[in-house]
């Protein structure tokens, strides 16, 4: 049995659900038997995603990410994108799984590591990086994990940790670098996406954003963009129509309550905005996720 057939295996021993949170911690498994819609939206947090079985589609602005069990995708910070799971069959599911990054774990591997030169402009916040047998034989042995939950708080940090010294060591290790960089374009531009988020619902300036990360109005729209592939009202657009969804969908709110609750004043700007992003209008959006019966979108 190769490593990527083992990892075939294991997933689908322990994908009870299209999306399984294990008991390792930052580990998630995926697992779909038919193709997912492109509309399928959601948020990908710093992470990399690892590719079993299928094939993945991933839309963040204009760009298109693809990958496959050949290669591994990377998020550096928390993106609003668009995707699809392609070529997936009953008798032949799409099996994934992804590892969230842990940036303090990357912060500290990093002071034992030699310093790198700093690149001055920051990366798309999303990348797709070769995977070798190195990194694929580390997913394997922290999916092992899975059959000896004992073993889980002692040996999967340690996993997790070479990990990330094997993806430090790939062609994405400048993204990794900036995550847990201070001084980096990204790191500020994570911090002022984290700030959004936690206030997607209220107004802002460019100022305020501006002093979030420490720089100038102009020069963190420039970042912010380059990293996001959109601009800050751009971002909060996106994050509070996910949240609208999730209060449609989940609590039952109706369209006007569901968009006042996220910011917006006007429930027709709110209903054609939704209609834009979603391919239907807020009821009708809401009541047809509701009849899939537990489908979700698949990282």
């Amino acid at each position: 049995m190769t490593s990527l057939q083992e990892l075939q295996r294991r997933i689908v021993d322990h994908a009870t659900a299209p999306i399984t949170v294990t008991a390792v911690p930052g580990l998630s498994l995926y697992h779909a038997d038919s193709d997912a819609p492109l509309s399928a939206q959601l948020i990908y947090t710093p992470m990399v995603c690892i590719m079993a079985q299928g094939e993945k589609k991933v839309l963040l602005g204009d760009s298109v990410f693809r990958y496959t069990p050949e290669s591994y995708l990377v998020s550096s910070v928390d993106l609003p994108v668009t995707g699809r799971v392609c070529n997936a069959a009953p008798g032949r599911p799409y099996l994934a799984l992804s590892l969230a990054i842990d940036t303090r774990l990357l912060s500290e591997l990093l002071m034992t590591l030699p310093p790198a030169a700093t690149e001055t402009e920051p990366r798309c916040g999303l990348a797709i990086g070769k995977v070798d047998a190195a990194l694929l034989d580390c997913f394997v042995r922290l999916t092992r994990l899975l059959d000896e939950p004992g073993a889980i708080a002692m040996v999967a940090p340690l996993i997790a940790r070479e990990i990330l010294y094997r993806l430090l060591q790939g062609e994405q290790a400048q993204m990794l670098r900036q995550i847990a960089t201070q001084e980096s374009r990204t790191y500020q531009v994570a911090r002022v996406v984290q700030w959004i988020r936690e206030h997607y619902a209220e107004p802002f300036s460019a100022q305020v954003l501006a002093e979030v990360a420490n720089m100038s109005p102009a020069s963190l729209h420039r970042h912010f963009r380059a990293i996001t592939a959109m601009s800050p009202l751009q971002y909060q657009k996106q994050v509070r129509l996910q949240e609208a969804r999730r209060l449609l969908v989940t609590q039952g709110e109706d369209a006007a309550t569901a968009g006042f609750h996220v910011g917006y004043a006007s429930p027709s700007q709110f209903s054609r905005e939704y209609t834009r992003t979603f391919g239907k209008p807020p009821r009708q959006d809401a009541a047809h996720l509701q009849s899939l019966a537990g489908a979700v979108a698949i990282p």
